[in-house]
Protein backbone atom coordinates (compact mmCIF):
# COMPACT_ATOMS: atom_id res chain seq x y z
CA UNK A 1 0.00 0.00 0.00
CA UNK A 2 1.68 3.33 -1.06
CA UNK A 3 1.93 5.73 1.65
CA UNK A 4 0.33 8.90 2.04
CA UNK A 5 1.46 12.19 3.22
CA UNK A 6 -0.77 15.45 5.54
CA UNK A 7 1.63 17.79 3.31
CA UNK A 8 1.01 21.33 5.38
CA UNK A 9 -1.28 23.68 3.37
CA UNK A 10 1.48 26.30 3.27
CA UNK A 11 4.10 23.35 1.32
CA UNK A 12 1.30 22.56 -1.17
CA UNK A 13 0.41 26.12 -2.36
CA UNK A 14 4.49 26.64 -2.54
CA UNK A 15 5.21 23.61 -4.62
CA UNK A 16 2.12 24.21 -6.36
CA UNK A 17 3.11 27.88 -7.15
CA UNK A 18 6.89 27.11 -8.11
CA UNK A 19 5.36 24.28 -11.13
CA UNK A 20 3.38 27.35 -11.83
CA UNK A 21 6.24 29.70 -12.11
CA UNK A 22 8.71 27.04 -14.04
CA UNK A 23 5.78 26.98 -16.74
CA UNK A 24 5.79 30.65 -17.24
CA UNK A 25 9.58 30.62 -17.48
CA UNK A 26 9.74 28.02 -19.73
CA UNK A 27 6.92 28.96 -22.21
CA UNK A 28 8.72 33.04 -22.00
CA UNK A 29 12.12 31.41 -22.71
CA UNK A 30 11.00 29.70 -25.40
CA UNK A 31 9.32 32.81 -26.95
CA UNK A 32 12.44 34.94 -26.56
CA UNK A 33 14.82 35.12 -29.08
CA UNK A 34 18.53 32.57 -28.48
CA UNK A 35 20.45 35.52 -27.30
CA UNK A 36 19.98 37.66 -24.46
CA UNK A 37 22.36 39.91 -26.54
CA UNK A 38 22.21 41.12 -30.40
CA UNK A 39 24.17 38.38 -32.51
CA UNK A 40 24.55 37.37 -35.70
CA UNK A 41 23.15 34.23 -37.16
CA UNK A 42 25.46 31.34 -37.86
CA UNK A 43 25.50 27.96 -39.06
CA UNK A 44 27.97 25.09 -37.87
CA UNK A 45 27.44 21.48 -40.11
CA UNK A 46 30.96 20.77 -38.87
CA UNK A 47 30.14 19.06 -35.41
CA UNK A 48 28.30 15.79 -34.56
CA UNK A 49 24.69 17.72 -35.47
CA UNK A 50 24.15 20.49 -37.21
CA UNK A 51 23.43 24.13 -35.42
CA UNK A 52 21.66 27.02 -37.07
CA UNK A 53 20.24 30.08 -35.23
CA UNK A 54 19.49 32.80 -37.06
CA UNK A 55 20.28 36.63 -36.39
CA UNK A 56 19.12 37.44 -32.64
CA UNK A 57 18.04 41.33 -32.11
CA UNK A 58 18.48 40.29 -28.25
CA UNK A 59 16.12 40.72 -25.63
CA UNK A 60 15.14 43.90 -24.57
CA UNK A 61 15.31 45.38 -20.86
CA UNK A 62 11.40 44.75 -19.98
CA UNK A 63 12.30 40.74 -21.13
CA UNK A 64 15.17 40.58 -19.39
CA UNK A 65 13.49 42.06 -16.33
CA UNK A 66 10.75 39.64 -16.92
CA UNK A 67 13.22 36.80 -16.86
CA UNK A 68 14.77 37.57 -13.70
CA UNK A 69 11.64 38.51 -11.67
CA UNK A 70 10.72 34.46 -12.51
CA UNK A 71 14.00 33.11 -11.67
CA UNK A 72 14.00 35.15 -8.69
CA UNK A 73 10.86 33.99 -7.39
CA UNK A 74 11.85 30.43 -8.49
CA UNK A 75 14.57 30.52 -6.48
CA UNK A 76 12.90 31.61 -3.29
CA UNK A 77 9.84 28.96 -3.66
CA UNK A 78 12.40 26.03 -4.62
CA UNK A 79 14.23 27.25 -1.38
CA UNK A 80 10.93 27.37 0.44
CA UNK A 81 10.02 24.19 -0.06
CA UNK A 82 12.86 22.08 0.21
CA UNK A 83 13.70 23.88 3.80
CA UNK A 84 10.02 23.58 5.13
CA UNK A 85 10.26 22.37 8.09
CA UNK A 86 7.96 19.23 7.15
CA UNK A 87 10.77 17.58 6.00
CA UNK A 88 12.46 17.46 9.69
CA UNK A 89 9.79 14.73 10.56
CA UNK A 90 10.76 12.39 7.81
CA UNK A 91 13.98 10.38 6.99
CA UNK A 92 15.44 8.24 4.90
CA UNK A 93 13.40 6.52 2.20
CA UNK A 94 10.25 8.16 3.52
CA UNK A 95 12.11 11.43 2.70
CA UNK A 96 12.61 11.34 -0.93
CA UNK A 97 9.00 9.29 -1.38
CA UNK A 98 7.49 12.52 0.20
CA UNK A 99 9.34 14.50 -2.15
CA UNK A 100 8.33 12.77 -4.96
CA UNK A 101 4.54 12.42 -3.90
CA UNK A 102 4.58 16.40 -3.20
CA UNK A 103 5.48 17.10 -7.01
CA UNK A 104 2.10 15.19 -8.05
CA UNK A 105 0.22 16.39 -5.30
CA UNK A 106 -1.90 18.14 -7.34
CA UNK A 107 -2.76 15.26 -8.93
CA UNK A 108 -0.29 15.77 -12.07
CA UNK A 109 1.11 12.83 -13.82
CA UNK A 110 5.07 12.56 -13.57
CA UNK A 111 6.69 15.27 -16.22
CA UNK A 112 10.38 14.85 -16.58
CA UNK A 113 10.81 18.86 -17.24
CA UNK A 114 9.15 19.98 -13.99
CA UNK A 115 10.28 17.20 -11.72
CA UNK A 116 13.56 18.80 -11.10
Amino acid sequence: MATTYDFPSDLRAGQEELHQVRAELSALLKRLPWSVEPLDGFSDAGGWRKIERPASPGWTADEQAEVEKLRRRERELAIFVSTHRYWSELTGPDHVDARAKLKHADGSPPDPERDV
